[in-house]
């Protein structure tokens, strides 16, 4: 049952602008920044704790930990985001994140940085819950919207590699220094706690379940949602963890991160304007605009497949299919996210955020099963591309089209 709260409980709503997007879009940046920062140090880390047994496994585990965090627990950050408040949590997981991220550049074992990273995992899981909860919370317009989950992903993505850059640089100090850059976050909760505010339930300009009714996990309107980011996940992580290896077998040299680089860098651009192209054309709605992302997906990984021993096709190939990666991320959190009523929102944003980090969690182990079976890197990112162009008609069929009656009430 939906239904506005009654007049004499509506309170008047807070107008957000950019301050309140920034400091969202910063803390977005939080969980990336747990991925990338120290993917440059890896090496290093294989050369100081190689020694030890199950050093090859767990030194990679450092990074992609915690995805595995975010994808288990998001749905808990989403259950407190609902029960209890959204800033409270925010202010106390961004302190914490800090803390936790920060901890290896004072650690010596293996073990005690990979416990740290497992708390980075579960801060980050609050974290990315909280703020994009609060982008739908605070613009309920939905031109202001589209535009600020849009940015979400153009931050995020050219924060990625903005991280690298700044990993790579403050490492040839050593592998602790680049751990001291988590401490960012504690600046950022810092003008948080002034610069945000806990949401009304009953902000008159919201649309909320009525007042004594037991709210429900509306299963059947985001369980297909759910799965089609699942899939979304794990197609827009293939290019990123895969474009160096693709890169390095068109005869580029591991030791040449110049050129690498610099197609990491055309593939991290293109998903900005992807994404940037979303604001623009929202209205199509997620029936066409899922379409037109898996699409160009799999166009990318086709051409891929098909000229992935020439340098220039891997490099158009990651451009299309990462600008089709651009358009996707935001499609898919508007399509399960915006019609949601205000005392449901922060727990479908825990499950959404749940499926889209196992999809990346997955992609590592799922990429070196179809590379197995079909014998070539270039090869299994054709296959994921076909999985895209499925994906693609799937959607164009079974997504059901927007029913103005659920879209929430524009902001005054």
């Amino acid at each position: 049952m939906t239904s506005q709260t009654t007049a004499g409980a509506t309170a008047p709503a807070r107008r957000a602008g950019g301050w309140q997007a920034a400091l969202l879009l910063a803390g977005s940046c939080m969980p990336v920044m747990g991925s990338v920062l120290i993917t440059p140090i890896l090496p290093q880390l294989s050369a100081e704790f190689g020694g030890q047994p199950g050093a090859e496994v767990l030194v990679p585990m450092i990074v992609a930990i915690p995805a595995l965090m975010i994808a288990v627990f998001a749905p808990f950050a989403g259950q407190i985001v609902d029960r209890l408040g959204r800033k409270p949590l925010l202010i106390i997981a961004m302190f914490a994140y800090a803390l936790a991220g920060a901890a290896p550049a004072l650690l010596t074992t293996l073990q005690s940085i990979l416990i740290s990273r497992v708390l980075v995992g579960v801060f980050e899981a609050a974290i990315m819950t909280v703020c994009t909860t609060l982008i739908v919370d605070y613009f309920h317009e939905e031109r202001r919207r589209n535009k600020y989950l849009g940015l979400q992903t153009v931050v995020t993505t050219l924060g990625a590699t903005v991280f690298i850059a700044i990993g790579g640089a403050l490492g040839v100090g050593g592998w602790h220094t680049p751990f001291w850059v988590y401490t960012i976050a504690a600046v950022i909760g810092v003008l948080m706690i002034g610069g945000l505010w806990e949401p009304s339930r009953h902000d008159s300009t919201d649309t909320h379940v009525a007042e004594g009714v037991k709210v429900r996990i509306p299963w059947g309107r985001i369980a297909l949602p759910l799965a089609v980011t699942l899939f979304g996940g794990f197609s827009f992580y293939v290019l990123i963890i895969e474009a160096s290896y693709l890169v390095v077998g068109t005869g580029v040299a591991p030791e040449d991160t110049r050129t690498i680089g610099a197609v990491a860098a055309v593939a991290s651009l293109a998903t900005a304007a992807g994404a940037f192209t979303f604001a623009r054309i929202a209205r199509l709605t997620p029936k066409v605009l899922l379409p037109i992302a898996f699409g160009l997906q799999a166009i990318g990984m086709a051409v891929i497949a098909l000229m992935g021993t020439a340098f220039i096709g891997v490099g158009i190939g990651a451009a299309i299919a990462s600008a089709g990666s651009g358009l996707l991320l935001p499609t898919l959190v508007t399509w399960t996210i915006a019609p949601l009523r205000f005392e449901e929102r922060g727990r479908v944003t825990g499950l959404w955020t749940m499926a889209f980090f196992l999809g990346q969690f997955l992609t590592p182990l799922v990429m070196q099963g179809i590379v197995g079976g079909v014998g070539s890197l270039p090869a299994a990112v054709g296959v994921v591309g076909v999985g895209a162009l499925v994906a693609a008609g799937l959607t164009a069929v079974v997504v059901a089209r927007p029913a103005g009656a659920t879209a929430p009430v524009a902001a005054a």
